[in-house]
């Protein structure tokens, strides 16, 4: 689904992702990890070119993404993207969120849309907020409005950048369950998280990042009893203290 060679990115003198290679099957689920400053929100925003890279490929469903001839919007079209900050827009009712991407960019009948944002709606266990405004609801309601936002393209890739981190530690865990879900059917996921248990439930592989390198690429069970680096050691020590 995607993959990674010798990626590389600059902020001018700053390497902030160095040599970066690995990939994502179908199916799986990948959660990546490490301190702030790591790296990690660079890299997956690479995917969907929110961030350029100046080196290397990123290779989307077998597609290089580089270069100035690549479609841009058909690219996000099939790239969900769920955001730390939920990003929804104030001014729209919950379905006309959801509903803004099958109808401006899908060409959907806005009827067709709004019968489309009642079903994710339901799907993340909000389906009597469908006229609400984003104001009304608390963090984690408006998060699980921005991921059925997100599934609303039909995605064959969801990635999620931080997706709990603004979240109160009791909303924490209705988002999760959501992520947990949409795992078990077999979506392909990203995940930027420092929420380690569900790193340790439901990924299929962790990828611990360092001064914008991945220093550890290994399954869950692998990763938590016997990480490789000493800095993977250091910072699972430091989460478990």
């Amino acid at each position: 689904m995607i993959q990674f060679e010798g990626v590389n990115k600059w902020y001018k003198r700053y390497h902030a992702l160095n040599n970066i290679c690995g990939e994502v099957r179908a199916g799986e689920v990948l959660v990546v990890c490490g301190p702030s400053g790591s790296g990690k929100s660079t890299m997956i925003r690479t995917i969907n070119k929110l961030e350029e890279i100046q080196s290397g490929i990123i290779r989307v469903q077998g597609q290089s993404i580089c270069g100035d001839k690549v479609d841009i919007n058909h690219l996000r079209a099939k790239i969900g993207f769920v955001f730390q900050q939920f990003n929804l827009f104030p001014h729209l009712s919950v379905k006309d969120n959801i509903a803004l991407s099958p109808v401006k960019v899908g060409g959907m009948a806005r009827k067709d849309a709004y019968g489309l944002a009642a079903e994710l709606l339901h799907k993340v266990g909000l389906g009597d907020k469908l006229d609400a405004m984003p104001a009304n609801l608390s963090g984690g309601q408006q998060q699980r409005v921005a991921i059925a936002r997100a599934l609303a393209q039909k995605p064959t890739l969801l990635l999620f950048d931080e997706p709990t981190s603004a979240l109160d530690p009791e909303m924490v865990g209705e988002v999760l369950g959501v992520m947990k879900s949409l795992a078990a059917e077999g979506m392909t996921m990203v995940c930027v998280t420092h929420e380690m248990n569900f790193a340790r439930e439901v990924a299929d592989r962790v990828w611990f990042m360092d001064r914008g390198e991945i220093l550890e690429d290994a399954p869950p069970a692998e990763f938590f009893s016997r990480p490789q680096h000493e800095r993977a050691r250091k910072f699972l020590a430091d989460i478990i203290h």
